[in-house]
């Protein structure tokens, strides 16, 4: 076993998973690289993780499949015998927009919440184990749309609302070794929401949103990251903790 600890984090070929393998890299952690159609991008993050004087590995997966889970574990276990922190962070949306009901297919629904809340359970089930062994924690990626009710789409939001209660059920179940917390941002200046509705889209809900919240501004992937790391690595006393990353807009 390495004395460095190990963080798993899905979906981070890009975006905010990204960055959270980049800031653990860059405080020691090895890192284990997940992504499920993402590979160059994957091997990009893995090579400036190790840029960063970290180990990392690339394991491809999809989170909704429940042997896929189980994988990445493994292969953390394998290459470094550990498991510290996990970052559950992959996630789907449907940019069909909240009042396009016809286009929610049972397929679409059940895909998005197999995606962003069963997948998270399968992975800290995995994980549990190796964890517990090390005082781990875990934080989800969630979002405002869990809180507030407001999204991209409907299963989306209904997803990260299931999210926020997972996270507060794990939270008291995996205590006092494991700590579950849930970062839940507002509108992220990445690259998932500009490919979602394009360029012009984008700008427009960025406009909209940054007029309309207090601070006046949207949250860039690194900033998200920074509050992942924090809560991952640094609060040792905190736990189901659902923290809003939203430049005020949950006050009204």
């Amino acid at each position: 076993m390495t004395d460095n600890k190990c963080a798993i984090i899905t979906g981070s070929a890009t975006g905010v998973g990204a960055a959270v393998a980049l800031d653990l890299g860059a405080r020691g952690y090895n890192v284990l690289i997940n992504y499920n159609k993402s590979e160059s991008e994957a091997e990009q993050t893995r090579a400036a993780v190790a840029g960063a004087g970290a180990e990392a590995i690339v394991v491809q997966g999809d989170v909704a499949d429940d042997a896929a889970c189980v994988a990445m574990v493994e292969a953390a276990m394998s290459e470094w015998g550990r498991v510290d922190v996990l970052i559950n962070n992959a996630g789907m949306t449907s940019f069909t927009g909240v009042d396009n009901w016809d286009a929610l297919t049972n397929e679409v629904f059940a895909r998005i919440y197999d995606v962003n809340v069963v997948g998270a359970f399968q992975m800290v089930r995995a994980a549990r184990e190796a964890l517990r062994a090390n005082g781990g924690s875990i934080v989800n990626v969630s979002s405002i749309a869990g809180t507030l009710g407001v999204g991209s789409s409907v299963p989306y939001i209904a997803s990260k609302g299931a999210m926020n209660s997972l996270t507060l059920h794990l939270a008291r179940q995996l205590a006092p070794e494991i700590r579950v917390n849930a970062v839940c941002p507002g509108l992220i200046t990445s690259r998932w929401f500009r490919d979602g509705i394009g360029e012009e889209g984008f700008q427009k809900v960025k406009t909209h949103y940054e007029s309309s919240v207090p601070l006046k501004r949207a949250c860039t992937p690194e900033e998200v990251s920074d509050a992942i790391v924090w809560l991952a690595t640094a609060t040792p006393v905190i736990t189901g903790e659902l923290l809003q990353l939203d430049g005020g807009k949950h006050l009204g």
